[in-house]
């Protein structure tokens, strides 16, 4: 791979990361379980990051951010902004509600009410823009220029994608020996913070669906190209260009890409619900899919571990 400019985060980082927000957001647990598979049934760890504070894996990667401009002296008054109707903006609002600060959050006009009112309970100022979120995000960028707020990005920004690594440090001292990590992929902020931390020995596998794939055209295209996204995991997995700190980081790491169909999305989103009671978002869903479909295979001495990374999700299409 090639890589661009943007610095790579690094495991110091991602060290430095743990310090900050080791008290402030969830110790996710492991559960060890067999799934399904086209080739029989696979022993698995499933790390239920769905569990951390507002229901994925962004606070993490929020309140690191966060923490890490207090520290410098660099969070004003104005609190922070960030342009997500989503799980992004739901890890920043607990963020600011930690620090005690202020969290403005844009979104398009079209919005989901439901999103709206989730993120004004929170304690969000919320800030409807534009019809798309590129609209969105040039508002919010003009908005933190112009009150001096933390700027806040979904994916491409350094103390996020080191918050993001987290996982990586706490898996290692929960499983012990190599792993092979299955995580589904959007704009690369967790890819780029669990393979900041990878080991020797280690295997990164990011899943994607086929309609949402910004990772595997970078590979293919040999840097971040823009994407057309058509998938029912674009709610999550929206982002239309790998991040450039995520393609940097992973530049020299064990990094596989695999892309799976909505229907194995789907299918394997059921699954997790009818064997484990589980419910997750079908971006979440797609990692589990890649090893339903047979597309990861780890070495024989390295344990097989599914990120399970979101559940804001609606209950009534299972």
């Amino acid at each position: 791979m090639s890589t661009n400019a943007a610095r790579p985060v690094t495991v110091a980082d991602v060290r430095r990361a743990r310090g900050r927000i080791a008290t402030h957001v969830r110790r996710t647990p492991v559960l060890r379980a067999e799934l399904d598979t086209v080739n029989g049934r696979v022993p698995v760890v499933f790390k239920l990051e769905y569990l951390q504070l507002g229901g994925s894996f962004k606070a993490r990667g929020s309140v690191n951010a966060v923490m890490a401009a207090r520290e410098a002296g660099n969070l004003s008054e104005s609190g922070v902004v960030v342009a997500s109707g989503g799980n992004a903006a739901i890890g920043a609002a607990h963020a600011a509600r930690i620090v005690g600060t202020r969290c403005t959050v844009v979104v398009p006009e079209n919005a989901p009410p439901v999103k709206v009112t989730t993120l004004r309970d929170l304690g969000a100022e919320v800030r409807l823009h534009g019809s798309k979120y590129h609209d969105a995000a040039e508002f919010a960028d003009a908005l933190a220029t112009a009150t001096g707020a933390l700027l806040l990005h979904a994916y491409d920004l350094p103390d996020v994608v080191a918050g993001a690594g987290t996982i990586a440090l706490e898996l290692a001292a929960d499983v012990p020996g190599p792993q092979t990590v299955v995580a589904c992929v959007g704009g690369g902020g967790l890819l780029g913070g669990l393979a900041a931390a990878q080991r020797p020995g280690d295997c990164l596998v990011g899943a994607e669906p086929t309609g949402a794939s910004s990772l595997h055209q970078a590979i293919e295209a040999g840097g971040p190209v823009s994407v057309e996204l058509d998938s029912i995991a674009a709610d999550s997995l929206g982002a239309t260009r790998i991040g450039d700190i995520c393609w940097s980081t992973i530049a020299d790491k064990s990094v596989e890409s695999v892309v799976v169909s909505d229907d194995e999305t789907i299918a394997a989103r059921r699954m997790l619900w009818k064997q484990f009671r589980i419910v997750v978002e079908h971006g979440t869903a797609t990692a589990v899919a890649a090893v339903a479909a047979g597309l990861v295979t780890p070495a024989p001495d390295s344990t097989l571990c599914v990120l399970l990374c979101g559940a804001n999700t609606r209950l009534d299409d299972l």
